[in-house]
């Protein structure tokens, strides 16, 4: 068993991710032209939004968002302090400070409830993270926004086609950011990103910043950060598959859930109420989860812990002073989480196999 088999992906609609590979050879479009353009176009129409800014990796979207809504030397962003550190790198990057928040108990998301206490007359911005394919409470974090006057990115590197009372993530904020890495619910076979909004001011600079500030008529200084030809072409064969790979997951998630519940030592996934979680990944949280983690490898069941430390945690944030009793429940979140397998792919026979041996881990 494997925690994700890309393979199984790739033999199902074989056929067509080699045709598009060998049109793209065939056409040298390795650097964006039509499959980019048709690419941007199509992630538009799926997320209902005005615009799709395509490049390099989720991490860039990031990046060039904040950028384009004018992030400036010594600016403050609040972020999560349980993610991945894209989210938290790309505001330091980007010129900012980062201020990291507490997540929620039930949703690994940012707790809007401990957000006014971090603002200050130098915050510019929140990004909030739809982890692991839930979103974040959206109406909490806009109203905090407008009553500050402050910009909203969402990244949704892990929640493609999620949706927050009705309204698919991506689609509530000033703009958000798309990761495509292989892993991802849509992902390419190779890095790619992209950042949409539906504002044509931010779409209009980030097309210009992520492509050297525009092509012979320079009207900034930019960065290179363009969607590989190849992989905007093997994602326009996926995305016709995003809703059922998405449906597939969710069924999954349920009959693991079902199982799980009844399991004292374990605690499933929360959905929000009104929501749609698309489970990028299953999350589980055991008090003995290094135990339980060594029971499950012993069977041949691997599994994976995103994220083992909140990111105030690391060395890299050392400096920000920061301890466990500033976010004490992204700490606990981080002692007792453990992904199991979850890919569109899997089988009823081995979903019953992961859910039953963790029942039988006393």
């Amino acid at each position: 068993m494997q925690f994700v088999d890309l393979y199984a992906q790739y033999l199902s609609i074989k056929d067509e991710i080699d045709t598009a590979i060998a049109d793209t050879i065939k056409h040298s479009s390795f650097v964006r032209g039509p499959s980019v353009e048709a690419f941007e176009e199509n992630f538009a129409q799926l997320m209902d939004t005005k615009h799709c800014v395509s490049c390099a990796n989720g991490t860039d979207a990031i990046y060039i968002a904040m950028k384009a809504l004018g992030l400036e030397t010594g600016d403050e962003v609040i972020t999560t302090a349980h993610s991945w550190i894209s989210t938290s790198e790309t505001i330091t990057q980007a010129g900012g400070k980062v201020v990291f928040c507490d997540t929620e108990p039930d949703y690994f998301t940012i707790d809007p409830a401990q957000i006014e206490s971090k603002i200050t007359d130098k915050t510019k911005g929140i990004i909030p993270v739809h982890l692991y394919g839930q979103s974040a409470d959206m109406d909490a974090i806009l109203a905090i926004a407008k009553k500050h006057n402050l910009w909203v990115i969402e990244d949704c590197a892990q929640a493609h086609l999620a949706t927050y009372k009705g309204r698919k993530v991506g689609t509530m904020g000033d703009a958000a950011t798309f990761s495509f890495y292989p892993g991802k619910n849509l992902g390419a076979m190779g890095d790619a990103g992209a950042l949409i909004t539906n504002r044509d001011d931010i779409a209009e600079f980030s097309a210009l910043f992520a492509r050297h500030g525009g092509k012979n008529n320079h009207l900034m200084e930019g960065i290179n950060s363009r969607l590989d030809g190849m992989q905007a072409a093997i994602l326009n064969v996926k995305i016709k598959y995003i809703e059922g790979w998405t449906r597939l997951r969710q069924q999954h998630a349920a009959v693991y859930s079902q199982r799980l519940s009844n399991v004292a030592a374990v605690t499933v996934p929360q959905i929000r109420e009104a929501c749609e979680h698309v489970f990028h990944l299953y999350v589980i949280r055991v008090d003995d989860r290094d135990g339980l983690r060594s029971r499950l490898s012993e069977q041949g069941i691997p599994t994976v812990i995103n994220y083992p430390r909140p990111l105030p945690l690391y060395d890299a944030y050392q400096y920000l002073g920061g301890t466990s009793a500033d976010y004490p429940v992204a700490t606990q979140h981080a002692n007792t989480i453990l992904s199991i397998p979850m890919y569109a792919e899997l089988t009823e026979a081995e979903i019953l196999q992961v859910a039953n041996a963790i029942a039988s881990c006393k």
